[in-house]
């Protein structure tokens, strides 16, 4: 049976021996001899001042130091995979010119590609030369400023190409009609299965491209990367803005002088702001000045005469004032003579403001009132003993008047009630006689009857009264109205005897001069 099967190509038994390769034992050599390199013994336990274990070498085949406190993961066991390992510490660079280059921090990820401006000479400005004094001898650089020109002129006709055929409907692409025959065996080789066919061929064209097809996939726009930054300008700092500045900054709206399809009031000074008339300088004529100043001291000397017209007045008035009184005073005085027989004494005025202001006209009625009074005969001694007699006569006669007033007032207050206690206590029967009766019972008093009515024998049983006549009431319940007998009601013909003249004023008697005016 073996002799007949023919041989095993895997052998589960079989296998590679690699340890014996040659090449093998030379890479294996070379490691060893590295690895006892790397392997290096780190610091003794007290001369660790300063040593900073970042790198797994660090570590040596031991763990970590626990008197350097710092983050350590030796043998990179508890680091996070996902997180790049190394120190965030970047290490001095120097440039060309021996400088120490201090934007190495920012030209890191993303930034190591583009342009960026962080030394002090990039804001230094370039001075432009003319082309007269532009000399370029060297050979090498024309010609790598060509070369970069043709490389870019090449790039952008290229894009631009791109574009254009893109944008063009002619540009269709062609569909290649070849076909490919292919010729397989089932390995199934059955009549069971391929309808009992052992061999087949197979013709594979491409499937025709449909132009007005939608695009089956969706195109989406990357985001554009951040290019390198703009050049950085040094400008002076910001100065606040005056009230001055934000109204010269201020632009009015466009006010149309006539649509106004909203319908909105609109102010005048809005209207005019459009207009540009706030910006001319508007000359006033002068004769407008003089026009006001002439108004202005026109008023000033009319109100200066009115009000001298208006004092004038008033003294006129107070001086024919006081004429009046002196006269009245006089007249008095002198009716009072004719009544006592007694000479009055001068009569002293009290000056006062009006008075100070006229003393001149005061002192000549003063003078004329003292003429008039020496020209009235003076009373005898005797017929000042009649007057002194007469005087305490009268005072005892009022004195007694008086007297008998106290008296009748006390006794009408003992024996006799108020007029309002008397009309409270009357019966109603009184006060409809009276005509007083009034329902009490609207203001809270209590509703009174009339005796008299209870104890009557009319009434609806027996007759009460003719058929012929229809008269809810036989009689008035009121015989009178309180509110009418209450008011006055001025007699006529009362100002009859007054004796008037035709013009309808009244006319004085004339008093003959020994009558007494105040008895």
């Amino acid at each position: 049976m073996v002799l007949v099967l023919p041989p095993r190509k895997l052998t589960p038994a079989s296998y590679y021996d690699h340890s014996n390769d040659q090449w093998f034992k030379r890479f294996s050599s070379s490691e060893t001899g590295k690895s006892a390199d790397v392997n290096l013994v780190p610091f003794p336990y007290l001369k660790r001042a300063g040593f900073v274990p970042r790198k797994a070498e660090d570590f040596g085949d031991g763990g970590a130091f626990p008197e350097i406190h710092i983050e350590q993961y030796p043998l990179e066991m508890g680091r996070d995979r996902l997180l790049k390992p190394g120190s965030k510490i970047i290490p001095v660079i120097i440039d060309t010119h021996g400088n120490i280059a201090y934007d190495a921090i920012v030209r890191q990820n993303e930034n190591s590609n583009k342009i960026l401006y962080s030394q002090h000479k990039d804001l230094e400005p370039k001075v432009m030369k003319y082309d007269c004094e532009e000399k370029c001898d060297d050979e090498e650089l024309k010609k790598e400023i060509e070369k970069t020109t043709l490389e870019t002129k090449a790039a952008l006709e290229k894009i631009v190409n791109v574009r254009l055929s893109a944008a063009q409907p002619k540009n269709v692409p062609k569909q290649s009609s070849d076909s490919n025959f292919i010729k397989y065996k089932p390995s199934q080789q059955s009549a069971a299965f391929n309808s009992g066919a052992r061999e087949r061929i197979i013709r594979m064209i491409e499937m025709p491209v449909d132009l007005l097809e939608p695009p089956k996939f969706k195109h989406k726009h990357v985001p554009k990367a951040s290019g390198s930054p703009p050049v950085p300008v040094m400008r002076s700092p910001p100065r606040s803005m005056t009230v001055r500045d934000q109204q010269d900054w201020k632009v009015p709206p466009c006010i149309s002088n006539w649509k106004n399809p909203k319908g909105y009031t609109i102010p005048l000074d809005k209207r005019l702001a459009a207009d540009g008339r706030g910006l001319q300088d508007v000359q006033i004529n002068d004769n407008f000045a003089k026009l006001s100043e002439a108004l202005y001291v026109s008023e000033q000397k009319a109100r200066e005469a009115v009000t001298m017209r208006s004092k004038v007045q008033k003294e006129m008035m107070m001086k024919e004032k006081e004429r009046k009184e002196h006269e009245l005073r006089a007249l008095a005085q002198k009716a009072r003579f004719e009544r006592t027989c007694v000479v009055p004494p001068a009569a002293v005025s009290i000056p006062s403001e009006k008075n100070a202001m006229d003393g001149s006209d005061m002192r000549i009625d003063h003078d004329h009132a003292r003429e008039r009074e020496k020209d009235l005969p003076k009373e005898t001694r005797e017929e000042r003993e009649e007057r002194i007699q007469r005087e305490k006569i009268r005072e005892e006669r009022r004195r007694e008047r008086e007297k008998e007033r106290r008296l009748e007032a006390k006794d009408a207050a003992m024996r006799k009630n108020s007029k309002i206690t008397r009309d409270r206590n009357r019966d109603v029967s009184e006060k409809v006689a009276l005509g007083m009766a009034s329902a009490g019972a609207g203001r809270g008093e209590e509703i009174m009857y009339d005796q008299r009515l209870f104890n009557q024998e009319k009434g609806m049983d027996s007759g009460f009264a003719t058929d012929d006549q229809y008269n809810v009431y036989d009689q008035d319940l009121f015989t009178a109205r309180p509110m009418l007998s209450t008011l006055y009601r001025p007699k006529k013909d009362v100002d009859a005897e007054i004796p008037r003249c035709a013009d309808g004023k009244l006319e004085f008697e004339n008093v003959a001069e020994g009558d007494d005016l105040f008895q």
